[in-house]
């Protein structure tokens, strides 16, 4: 099983440890595409859609040959599941994103929250991915030192998920599971909460439910 089962893909599950980017702070994304505009017949450089951002991870996660991929974002999905590109397009208050994967057996995260939209740190991502994996083709060093700078990050989110819920480290997972519906009353954004403390709170459970599973 890998860390990113009990990731919900919404709303954010930001990764504990990692700063984030004040929004007076965050830029304008830098990434783009050559493309015609609507109704021209000429091609010119404009920002990426979310589709064509998303497109460019999952991309770089293949070839990384990831697996066990979850992506998490502040964006809601239909009662279809399906993710309307009006939502997308727009700019968020929490323009954010974190994708969780398996790599060679180990659970991995990946995170951005330094440009304005969701895009933007999409893209950022998935440039970042390009960047680990030449890593490996210049023969400098390997992927799997640049991500050991990440792990300690990813296990200080694992060993405070008591804390986050307010029970003892000895506690079962039906306590947890009781504290974590107790704080998401007031935690989550439909109910006067924040999507930041509902996404500390939901990795808190995750991780929960990771150690605390019977095998």
């Amino acid at each position: 099983m890998s860390a990113s089962d009990d990731i919900d893909a919404y709303p954010l599950s930001w990764p504990t440890g990692w700063v984030t980017t004040p929004a007076s702070l965050r830029q304008h994304s830098r990434f783009s595409t050559r493309g015609r505009a609507e109704g021209q017949s000429f091609q010119r450089t404009r920002e990426l859609t979310f589709a064509e951002a998303k497109t460019r991870l999952f991309d770089e996660l293949r070839r990384l040959e990831a697996t066990g991929i979850t992506l998490s974002t502040n964006v809601k999905p239909s009662r279809s599941g399906a993710i309307l590109a009006r939502d997308v397009e727009k700019r968020l208050a929490e323009p954010g994103a974190a994708v969780y994967f398996t790599l060679k057996r180990q659970s991995r995260c990946l995170a951005c929250d330094r440009y304005a939209t969701l895009a933007g740190n999409l893209a950022a991502i998935a440039a970042h991915i390009a960047a680990l994996r030449a890593i490996d083709r210049y023969g400098i060093g390997t992927v799997d030192q640049a991500f050991a700078g990440y792990a300690p990050r990813l296990q200080a989110a694992s060993v405070d998920w008591h804390i986050v819920l307010g029970v003892p480290p000895s506690a079962t997972l039906e306590r947890a599971e009781t504290a974590f519906t107790a704080l998401a009353r007031t935690a989550h954004p439909d109910a006067g909460g924040t999507h930041e403390a509902m996404s500390r709170l939901t990795e808190a459970i995750s991780y929960a439910r990771h150690a605390l599973r019977t095998p």
